[in-house]
């Protein structure tokens, strides 16, 4: 009997889901409504010219890279998610996140902070150093871009208070 227990706490062990990985699922979730709104809100296309050409994909408004930069924005989004996560599960902010609301808020509060650091100022030097004609001004202060970004962080927060234990 007691082989029976260890047997499905083993099995219990080995299915539970880790915080870096509802980080990155919470990312992906993230990045696909934040992408959806980039294609639909945002006039200039950033997701299928600006963020392949930052990889050296050289994509025009005329000949843009839909696919490399849905690959691409995806895969930011999950390393942004794990990041949340380490913030969350042992960083200094894992005392704020004691229930699921405050985790979609910090969640939301995160999303701005990346807007912040990563829109704001890493990508216009980014695309400036890689030499894009359309590299945006510095600080590249968007309204719809922060609140792209306020929106993935709050999907990312609400999915990883749903799905981490």
């Amino acid at each position: 009997m007691a082989s029976g227990t260890t047997s499905q706490t083993a099995v219990a062990n080995r299915t539970s889901i880790q915080p870096w990985q509802a980080g990155a699922v919470g990312g992906l979730l993230g990045s696909v409504v934040f992408g959806a709104l980039m294609v639909t809100m945002i006039p200039n296309p950033v997701l299928e010219v600006a963020i392949p050409n930052m990889y050296g994909i050289e994509a025009t408004p005329a000949n843009p890279a839909e696919l490399a930069g849905w690959v691409i924005h995806l895969s930011h989004g999950a390393v942004i998610g794990v990041v949340f996560a380490a913030l969350v599960h042992r960083g200094p902010i894992a005392t704020w996140t004691n229930s699921s609301i405050k985790t979609a808020l910090v969640g939301l509060l995160y999303g701005v902070v990346v807007w912040a650091a990563l829109a704001v100022l890493v990508m216009p030097v980014w695309l400036d150093a890689v030499g894009f004609p359309g590299a945006p001004p510095l600080p590249n202060v968007s309204e719809l871009s922060l609140v792209g970004h306020a929106v993935y962080g709050l999907v990312l927060g609400t999915v990883y208070a749903l799905i981490q234990p």
